[in-house]
């Protein structure tokens, strides 16, 4: 096959034609993907937010287990305390 070597006006007009039919169906298509994204993101976005909700009760839980914990550390110091002061008293009186 011999390619042409001149390009007419009307061949010029022909490749413009593909060329602005190609980016036309290319701008469709990635609409159509834009849009589906968005679709898919609105999915994970929405269970996100069911998940914080969770995370809040959890970090509820956790409060409370930390209140448990501070309310022990504190009976515990105040029995070492006692304890201390137990061995201590009789030596010093």
């Amino acid at each position: 096959m011999i390619p042409r070597e001149k390009w007419t006006d009307e061949r010029l007009d022909d490749l413009n034609k593909k060329v602005d039919d190609g980016f036309a169906r290319l701008d469709g298509e990635i609409r159509e993907l834009r849009s589906d994204m968005n679709a898919r993101f609105d999915k994970v976005d929405a269970q996100f937010e069911k998940v914080d909700a969770q995370f809040d009760k959890i970090d509820a839980r956790f409060e409370k287990i930390n209140d448990r914990f501070d309310a022990l550390n504190r009976a515990l110091l105040t029995i070492a305390v006692a304890i201390i002061a137990a061995l201590i008293g009789p030596s010093v009186f």
